[in-house]
């Protein structure tokens, strides 16, 4: 399972000489999602059931929140981090010998000799109390997963929408970033595209580090607990629908709130559930349009080529098919012998069928 660090950095270099060129951050950015408004589906909203590509109200602002989230996770416990090991040191510090010491040893004779001369006893210095170093931890940071369907922690929770039959509720679900294409369950959230399966499992209050949380991921099984005092209490756990791929996978903690799994699907199928035995959705009513950002780059140039040909055709000029045999026919057109030679070259003497041409 790769971390978002290490996936992120073999692009470095890549994403260097992009910086280092636009100058500064606002540009980059500027440049990333110029990038993502031209060349994909990004920005482009579902209005319609009958749309095919582009992604439902919100989905696409909510990928960016929780992408800058994660990240900002990793720089809070870097920071908690090095607070720690400042605090550890400063300790060390404080509570360390001085380099040079001089001890002085009495033996018992003398101690005795000093005090029948003085009359007095000798009182044993206090040891001094060792340093109080007060840690301050950084405050949580806003959650992102949803947990407003969760009940207080004790109580039982009552059945979420759609546990009846495998239909019900699904428009409801829909209309959830959290369970669009997918459903609410007691205890967790999943969503999915053609790609990835996203899963949020609700965690109690009090969790509030990645120590706190047990995680396995497996290529046909997942795990989820969290440990309470010398206890784990699992809130998880069983085999998956489909297989995953676990070197594509990962998870991350929104503390108090839940734990996010992203978890990247062995095969480009729709799951009907997260776990086998749990009650399924209907496929069939979920959107199964793929995005453009999930399409090979042979299939999206088949898909320009059709939005090419369906607005030559609008337009009444040639398409793609009929413009590459007009390009071979002009050649011979003007050729020596040729009867057209000295024409103006006429498409429209030509009947082109798209079967004729193979790209």
């Amino acid at each position: 399972m790769s971390s978002p660090l290490e996936m992120t950095e073999l692009y470095d270099n890549a994403l260097l000489g992009i910086l280092q060129h636009v100058g500064n951050i606002q540009n980059f950015l500027q440049v990333y999602f110029g990038f993502l408004y031209r060349k994909t589906d990004f920005y482009r909203l579902l209005s319609s059931p009958n749309d095919t590509m582009g992604f439902p109200p919100g989905m696409a602002e909510k990928m960016v929140l929780k992408t800058f989230k994660l990240f900002e996770k990793v720089a809070l416990h870097d920071r908690e981090r090095a607070l720690q090991e400042a605090q550890l040191r400063e300790r060390e510090k404080r509570t360390a010998p001085p380099a040079v010491q001089e001890v002085v040893v009495q033996a018992e004779e003398e101690v005795a000799a000093v005090t029948a001369a003085t009359g007095q006893e000798t009182e044993a210095t206090p040891e001094a109390p060792p340093p109080v170093v007060e840690q301050t931890l950084p405050s949580n940071p806003e959650p992102v997963c949803s947990n407003t369907d969760r009940p207080p922690d004790g109580e039982p929770s009552e059945p979420s929408p759609g546990a009846t039959g495998p239909a019900s509720g699904q428009e409801q679900f829909q209309a959830n970033p959290d369970s669009y294409n997918g459903a609410v369950r007691d205890n967790y959230s999943w969503s999915q595209d053609y790609n990835d399966v996203e899963v949020r499992v609700h965690v109690p209050a009090h969790i509030q580090r990645g120590k706190q949380v047990s995680v396995s991921l497996q290529t046909g099984s997942v795990r989820v607990a969290v440990r309470e005092g010398s206890a784990e209490r699992v809130l998880i756990e069983g085999e998956l629908t489909h297989k995953i791929n676990t070197e594509n996978s990962l998870w991350s903690l929104e503390p108090g709130n839940c734990v996010l799994l992203s978890l990247s699907k062995g095969m480009e199928v729709w799951w009907s559930a997260v776990l086998k035995g749990e009650t399924e959705i209907d496929v069939n009513q979920i959107n199964r349009e793929r995005s453009m950002a999930s399409v090979g780059e042979e299939e999206h140039a088949v898909l320009n080529r059709l939005n090419f040909d369906y607005r030559q055709k609008l337009q009444g000029k040639p398409q793609s098919h009929e413009m590459k045999v007009h390009d071979m026919l002009k050649k011979g057109w003007d050729a020596e012998g040729s009867p057209f030679r000295g024409q103006s070259f006429d498409p429209s003497m030509f009947d082109i069928q798209p079967s004729a041409v193979q790209f």
